[in-house]
This record gives structure tokens, sequence and C-alpha cells, in this order.
């Protein structure tokens, strides 16, 4: 089985998650993107707290790809310092892995 990872973006709106999850289907770096619009986020910014309405990207890549997806996020994201963290998939349906990898260039 190929290394597989997730990773984890916020974005300010729907609409730049979707052209950033556009992107990365395009360039093949991501087999699958997920949107979960209206998640609220609090968070220290600037030596205070605040909040925010965000919507969160979810991509399904091969490790491999983490660093190219994370570069992406960063040159087309509206922030400065973008949420874009990844974590390992250990285990999965084993169609669903092998179409993951099989849809990743």
């Amino acid at each position: 089985m190929t290394a597989l990872s997730l990773i984890y973006v916020t974005a300010p709106t729907k609409e730049e998650a979707q052209t950033i999850g556009r992107a990365l289907l395009e360039k093949k770096i991501a087999a699958c993107i997920n949107l979960i619009e209206g998640m609220e986020s609090h968070y220290w910014w600037e030596g205070k707290i605040e909040s925010a309405r965000e919507c969160v990207l979810i991509v399904k890549t091969t490790d491999d790809k983490v660093d190219s997806a994370i570069a992406v996020v960063k040159a087309m994201h509206s922030y400065t310092t973008p949420c874009a963290i990844s974590w390992k998939i250990e285990k999965g349906n084993p169609g669903y892995v092998k179409w993951l990898e099989e849809s990743v260039l």
C-alpha cells in the first residue's frame, strides 16, 4: 500500500475552499476533497482571541504529494498563515484505498 494522508485546511469562504480544492484535483495532487461549510473557529491571533466562520477543506492524497498540496494551499489562500496540516491514514476500505492511490499522479 502506498502511504496515504489527509490534509486539513480551513478557508474563510466556501468559494475559496472550492477554488483551492479544484486546483488540487486538476493538478492530480488530490484524489478527493471534502468541504464542510459553517465551521466556527476560535483562535489566538496577534495577541488576542478571535473567532470566525470558516469552511473546512479535507484533502485525500498520497504522502509524497503532501508538500505539493500545502504549497498550492499557501499560494492560493487569502490568509497570511493558512491552516494546512496533515496526518497519515493508517487503514481503510481496501477498494477505496486502491482508488485513492490510483487517482493521484
